[in-house]
């Protein structure tokens, strides 16, 4: 039986049309099968519908067509000696090999009643058959089937609409690659994987299947990874198994191209992958079937390797719009953010590690002056390097350094960082290479005093001061010489600079440091007798604050 042409329309049960107490229309053979679906609604008098079906209909007929000898003996028009029930077997076999859904017998005016030869060949070849009673119409059927299709539609826009909003929201979140695939698979109760460039699963969601599901997707990825590599033997033979991959034409957000419209032609007899041709572009999604699951692989546009893939028990209307979706939002997640040339940056490392100075390679990274930025996740736990790619991404920059709890990344001038859902930044003032280690200082003070005051970001903020007359090689000669107690403890001396620009309290700089309170209070104290003086002083306290800017 050929697959149905599937119009863009979504299908109609047709259990949700023998439930229209409007219709009243009633079973009488055939399957009861759940997942029977109608795609559009035909109505003929011909007695051989095949040429004008494209299959999937409920084809609607009052019987016009039958012969008066087929009432008594069955015979068909044209045939000599013909035997019972031969009209309708011929006639019902013909429907089913259209790919017809459904029949509907529409009772009067011809037919008081449906024959019963229809009813036993519809019974042996498993074609459904309807009973249309003579006060609903068959304009009123077709009526019916196109509500349904409509509210069905709206259903689906409602529910990709709102898959939308959840993937686009967990897309902001500080660990938004994981995030992204919970959603995922919560919205297609499914599994939802990711997939390096190696092959390997960077970060996974949902009830894990089994090994021989997990092999049969790790191999379906292969299939549209860029580089194309062979499969793994456990994907490449899977029984019973149907393989079917998407050409270059079919793009994340487009409607998925019906089953049976393979980029490699029919499905593929088991355990056979398509032919992978090196001069042919690698496909950008691919499905499988394997172990009663539906497996698709969606290639991330970004063209690093990168693949999404995912593992239902079902196919649903709008499944593949909801995962293309996900796809583009992971392609830029996991894209690389440039602000130069890939050759340029690789071209700077080189040269900073041969010993060229900073000011010589910052041109080929995109300005001349810059601001790091430290940033903190405000949830439990460091950011993982997806995580911190995605921050660099939202800072503009592709300049990031995930250094434990902490992510750092050196932005242009230019691109002012603006406050970001799920961190806390702390930003420098803008400085030329040369000064990007006290940058960098001032972005972790930055930070550490965001935290402290739960400031989403704080900016480090260079103004003239009375400590700017002062000869900076005699201020820090003097700070050396004051502070030499405590310098040789770096704890004592960076709580003792925390504590003072929180103004004294004690709670604050506790959370700026992760500490507890009374690890301050004793550092504090400790600080007091090293120094010999009286730390609530405010005289004091100017002196040491303006000494510990200097070293």
């Amino acid at each position: 039986m050929p697959d149905p042409a599937v119009p863009p329309t979504p299908p109609v049960l047709l259990t949700s049309l023998l439930a229209r107490e409007d219709l009243s229309l009633r079973r009488i053979a055939g399957p009861v099968d759940a997942g029977t679906v109608v795609h559009w609604v035909h109505t003929s008098e011909m007695a051989d519908p095949y040429p004008y079906l494209l299959g999937g209909e409920l084809l609607l007929t009052a019987g016009v067509h039958i012969p008066e000898a087929a009432g008594s003996d069955g015979g068909a028009p044209g045939r000599a000696k013909p035997r019972p029930g031969d009209y309708f077997d011929d006639y019902v076999s013909r429907i089913v090999a259209a790919g017809g859904a459904a029949l509907g017998f529409g009772v009067a005016p011809v037919h008081d009643t449906v024959p019963r030869a229809l009813v036993a060949a519809c019974e042996t070849h498993g074609l459904p058959l309807l009973e249309v009673p003579p006060q609903t119409t068959f304009s009123g059927v077709a009526r019916a089937v196109w509500q349904l299709m409509a509210q069905a539609r709206l259903a689906e826009l409602r529910r990709v609409t709102e898959a939308q909003q959840s993937l686009a929201s967990a897309a902001s979140r500080p660990d938004p690659v994981p995030s992204v695939l919970r959603q995922l698979a919560q919205r297609l109760g499914g599994w939802a994987v990711l997939y390096g460039p190696e092959g390997a699963e960077i970060a996974g969601a949902g009830r894990r299947p089994g090994e021989e599901v997990a092999s049969a997707l790790a191999g379906l990825a292969g299939v549209v990874r860029p580089d194309r590599p062979a499969p793994p033997s456990g994907a490449a033979a899977q029984t019973g198994s149907v393989s079917r991959a998407h050409s270059t034409g079919t793009r994340p957000g487009e409607p998925e191209a019906a089953p049976s419209r393979s980029a490699h032609g029919p499905a593929s007899p088991a355990g056979h992958q398509p032919p992978t041709d090196p001069g042919r572009p690698a496909p950008t999604s691919a499905t499988d079937t394997t172990a009663g699951l539906h497996l698709a692989a969606y290639a991330l546009g970004a063209g690093h390797g990168f693949v999404l893939g995912v593992a239902t028990p079902q196919r649903a209307p709008g499944d593949h719009t909801v995962v293309s979706v996900a796809a583009v939002l992971l392609s830029l997640l996991t894209g690389e953010q440039q602000s130069g040339t890939g050759a340029a940056r690789s071209s700077a490392l080189v040269r900073l590690l041969l010993g060229a100075p900073p000011e010589e390679v910052a041109p080929l990274l995109g300005g001349e002056r810059w601001v790091v930025v430290r940033a903190r996740p405000d949830g439990s736990g460091p950011a993982d390097a997806v995580a911190a790619s995605a921050l660099g991404a939202a800072l503009g920059s592709a300049l990031v350094d995930p250094a434990g709890d902490v992510v750092r990344v050196l932005v242009p001038a230019e691109r002012a960082p603006a406050p970001l859902p799920g961190w806390t930044l702390g930003v420098s003032a803008a400085v030329a290479p040369h000064d990007w280690p006290a940058a960098d200082t001032q972005a972790a003070r930055a930070l550490a005093r965001a935290r402290a005051t739960r400031t989403p970001l704080l900016r480090h903020g260079p103004r003239p001061a009375l400590a700017d007359l002062v000869p900076p090689d005699e201020a820090a000669a003097h700070a050396r010489t004051l502070l030499a107690p405590v310098t040789a403890h770096p704890a004592l001396t960076e709580t003792l600079r925390t504590w003072l620009s929180l103004h004294g309290s004690w709670d604050r700089t506790a959370v700026a440091l992760s500490v507890h309170r009374n690890t301050v209070r004793q550092r504090i104290t400790r600080c007091a007798t090293l120094l010999e003086t009286d730390l609530e002083d405010p005289d004091v306290r100017m002196e040491l604050w303006f000494a510990l800017r200097h070293i």
